[in-house]
């Protein structure tokens, strides 16, 4: 049940999704100054691989995802509030004053574990301090936050670009700045009531559930686990490469300058940003979920089938962005962010988002290594078709097992699908078992 008016729902939704705004705007800033920290420190490959693996664009906010979705469910959504932006306003400034690549990749970890801890608790929050007919809505506001960083990160470059390193240096500074922001925003933050409750309902059966026993022994737990990375994985092996490397494509395949390429990114990224807020966040709790989720997942594949099969031209490319942008913003990262809060209780709904979250961004780690192999190695449009087909599976799997959570309490969701609000298994009605995800 929410735990707050529509109004206080509304300002605490906006106060928690500068997360999403650091998440996404760490990674831009990285990939967009890294041809930048190569040339200063002389870094190798490899060194340049361990960037990109080891920062919030894979690895460094899997580990943090991981923790971060644990410590909320045991301790307090708030915990997260309390202490997550300064740890990620440390590594901010870590990066804006680095002297060597060790300090470097120092920064890059630890804003990555920083956004992958305050991720799970930012939907989460969100959600059980949601309406039940605003969910959609304020997940919707949430990833608006989340489109936003790329958007003006990469604008910010652009007019940057003049200053060299330094003005990567100064996009650090600016999350910098905005990190401390969202922490005294977040700090002044009220607990969850539906946390609170399940801990007072916990301490007075005496029940000290195991982090992850529950959520693995259960049949009903690991179909949703399946079908969440199923949506949201293969989605993201596209987006995620794109968020690293597609200035890099644009450019290699595509005989575009970098300030194209930069520029073509951030009107994707705007495009993103107004699906996101004038059709997600409006019509996420109005219209058919299953339709709804469907035509932003073929979108995307249509903007990939044609970027690859009709040829880099200012045609395709402008069709690509657009289309590619629309698909972003009503696509699987906003329907995963909605119901990865929606079928899990409360004892474990945020470390369930940490396990999964672990799972597909480690996943987007691999690929990064393995991508710009295919596109040297295969050319682009090899590589553009096994995007098509990670698009397509995420696609099939989203539509067929499209659940029916549309305008429920997270509580009867729970009841629906357990046979108790809490999930909890001694009281669970076997006969649910077998019920669509």
């Amino acid at each position: 049940m929410s735990d707050s008016s529509g109004k206080g729902s509304l300002k605490s939704t906006m106060a928690v999704s500068l997360t999403n705004f650091l998440d996404s705007g760490c990674i831009v800033a990285g990939a967009s100054g890294l041809t930048l920290w190569t040339h200063e420190f002389g870094l190798s490959s490899f060194e340049v691989g361990l960037l990109g693996a080891l920062s919030a664009n894979a690895f460094g906010s899997a580990i943090g995802a991981l923790i971060g979705g644990h410590l909320s469910d045991k301790y307090g959504r708030k915990v997260i509030y309390t202490y997550d932006m300064i740890i990620y306003l440390l590594g901010a400034l870590i990066v804006t004053f680095s002297v060597n690549f060790p300090m470097l990749l120092a920064g890059f970890i630890v804003t990555g574990v920083a956004v992958g801890a305050g991720v799970p608790a930012s939907w989460t929050y969100i959600s059980e301090t949601s309406e039940d007919t605003d969910r959609a809505r304020n997940i919707g506001i949430s990833q608006f936050a989340w489109s936003m960083g790329p958007a003006l990160i990469f604008t910010l470059g652009v007019l940057f670009a003049p200053l060299g390193l330094m003005g990567n240096r100064i996009l650090f500074a600016i999350l910098a700045v905005v990190a401390f922001i969202a922490w005294s925003l977040q700090r002044n933050l009220k607990e969850s009531k539906d946390w609170e409750e399940q801990k007072a309902k916990e301490k007075l059966s005496g029940e000290k559930p195991h982090p992850y026993k529950e959520l693995f022994s259960n049949a009903i737990n690991i179909k949703s686990l399946l079908f969440l990375i199923g949506v949201y994985m293969f989605w993201n092996l596209v987006a995620g490469a794109m968020g690293f490397f597609m200035p890099y494509v644009y450019e290699t395949a595509g005989g575009l300058t970098n300030l194209q390429a930069n520029l073509l990114q951030a009107v994707l990224w705007i495009f993103t940003a107004l699906a996101t807020y004038f059709g997600f966040a409006k019509y996420g709790d109005k219209a058919n979920h299953r339709i709804f989720f469907f035509v932003g997942a073929a979108m995307a594949a249509a903007s990939w089938i044609i970027l690859t099969f009709a040829g880099m031209n200012w045609t395709s490319l402008w069709l690509f962005v657009i289309i590619w942008g629309v698909s972003a913003g009503i696509g699987a990262q906003a329907w995963y962010a909605l119901w990865a809060t929606e079928l899990f209780p409360t004892k474990y709904r945020a470390g369930s988002q940490g396990v999964m979250f672990f799972v597909v961004r480690a996943s987007a780690g691999v690929w990064s290594i393995i991508f710009p192999t295919i596109l040297t190695t295969m050319g682009f449009k090899a590589a553009g078709t096994f995007m098509i087909v990670l698009l397509l599976i995420s696609l099939v799997i989203g539509t067929i097992w499209t659940p029916h959570t549309q305008g429920k309490s997270l509580e009867e969701i729970s009841k629906e699908r357990y046979g108790t609000t809490d999930g909890s298994p001694e009281d669970s009605d076997d006969s649910t078992s077998g019920q669509e995800v």
